[in-house]
């Protein structure tokens, strides 16, 4: 393998190595927005819940 060869290789792993880095960089900022909306979300439906309760047990 020449030099030239070996730098290439290397420029090319690196170049891929990156990519995945930013792909994954990218799926975990849009997981985080996710699980943000569904805490969002538990928290709505556990105050419907209490509501519910609430109004049931003064009946």
């Amino acid at each position: 393998m020449t030099l030239e060869e070996f730098e290439s290789q290397t420029r090319e792993e690196l170049e891929q190595t990156l990519n995945q880095l930013q792909a994954a960089t990218l799926l975990i900022a849009e997981l985080t927005t996710q699980i943000s909306q569904t805490g969002r979300t538990v928290q709505v439906l556990s105050h419907h819940i209490e509501t519910f309760v609430t109004e049931q047990r003064s009946q």
